[in-house]
């Protein structure tokens, strides 16, 4: 079994100990990291020093992040593809059929961009947006983040299960 801890929208500008210290609690068993965009600054990415981490920018991105990561990307993990995208660049309520348009032969398709968590199976593929990964919801909502495990010996959609998971909140 694969567990891909994923997240999105963290909207920092560098690696702080609350972020080390929540990383390390949602991700503990996790060796494979997806960042979904608008990670803000390249440095955020210290965080996950140790594991195999796929990143893209988003449109909250500064020039630097932007340079260094790609606006999309398609991953393969336990032989399943995994197509991953901010989400930006055009309008929201398409997000899902533009992604689908960009990476017709994905099994899951991993997006951000609305802060909305999103997990669900549409036409075949997994659909995760795994929501803004800081507490930045409205009246005080907890971040909220994914986790994605590929059971490499089953069939192509009863091999990948995923779920939303909220951030525990600050004592």
């Amino acid at each position: 079994m694969i567990r891909i801890g994923i997240l999105s929208d963290t909207h920092l500008f560098n690696c702080s100990d609350a972020f080390r210290a929540q990383v390390q609690t949602a991700f503990a068993g996790c060796g494979i990291i997806l960042h979904a965009g608008d990670l803000t600054d390249i440095s955020v990415l210290e965080a996950f020093s140790g594991k195999e981490v796929h990143a893209v920018h988003g449109n909250m991105c500064n020039m630097g992040t932007q340079q260094l990561l790609p606006q999309s990307r398609l991953i393969t993990i336990g032989g399943r593809q995994i197509g991953l995208f901010h989400g930006a660049w055009g309008p929201r309520h398409t997000i899902e059929e533009r992604a689908r348009a960009m990476f017709p032969q994905a099994d899951c398709i991993v997006y951000g961009h609305t802060h909305h968590a999103v997990c669900h199976w549409t036409g075949g593929v997994l659909f995760i947006n795994p929501g803004t990964f800081q507490g930045t919801g409205r009246f005080g909502a907890a971040g909220t983040y994914a986790i994605l495990e590929i059971d490499e010996g089953a069939d192509r959609k009863n091999g990948l299960h995923a779920a939303i998971h909220e951030l525990p909140q600050p004592a």
